[in-house]
């Protein structure tokens, strides 16, 4: 299952909000936002080592090196948000009308995008241990939470307590 035109819109606008969100939560300028790189591809467009079967999405981080004689920063990491098509749809079927795709798009989003900006921060090592992948992954569920608590979208509730330690429905 890959994801049709009007979800792929629907993504792209989750993560133009979660731009925003981000950028006030960490308090970001528009340009201090756009230093952290990253693109975001759908199941449709990624390569065989960025297919994951238990995650709706997961970062693939690259480095880049500049040439000798270019004009680029010397080195930067570059973050790709790899979206399940088939996982995400497979978690709004099962929900029935409990939850919409454009709010699990949001916190999925909001999610990466907090992910993107803390391990280019370097409050985590990207290679970290299994163990403090894990921790991280809970700090970075409670941030994603504090974002997205305030905003007023009907069955956002609902996809906020499915990622809390309580539910873990959706996985």
């Amino acid at each position: 299952m890959y994801f049709n035109l009007p979800q792929i819109s629907t993504a792209n606008m989750a993560f133009g909000r979660a731009e925003e969100l981000a950028a006030r939560y960490f308090h970001l300028s528009f340009n201090e936002l756009r230093k952290h790189r990253y693109d975001v591809k759908t199941l449709a467009h990624l390569e065989k080592h960025e297919v994951k079967g238990e995650v709706f999405a997961h970062l693939c981080r690259y480095r880049y090196k500049k040439d000798k004689d270019s004009d680029w920063l010397s080195e930067f990491n570059f973050y790709r948000v790899c979206l399940q098509d088939n996982r995400i749809l497979d978690a709004v079927d099962r929900a029935g009308s409990f939850i919409k795709f454009s709010s699990l798009m949001l916190y999925i989003a909001t999610h990466e995008l907090v992910h993107v900006i803390r391990f280019d921060r370097e409050n985590i090592d990207f290679d970290a241990s299994q163990e403090d992948k894990s921790l991280e992954e809970e700090k970075v569920h409670a941030i994603t939470r504090d974002m997205l608590r305030s905003l007023v979208l009907p069955d956002l509730g609902v996809v906020l307590d499915c990622f809390s330690d309580r539910y873990q429905l959706l996985n």
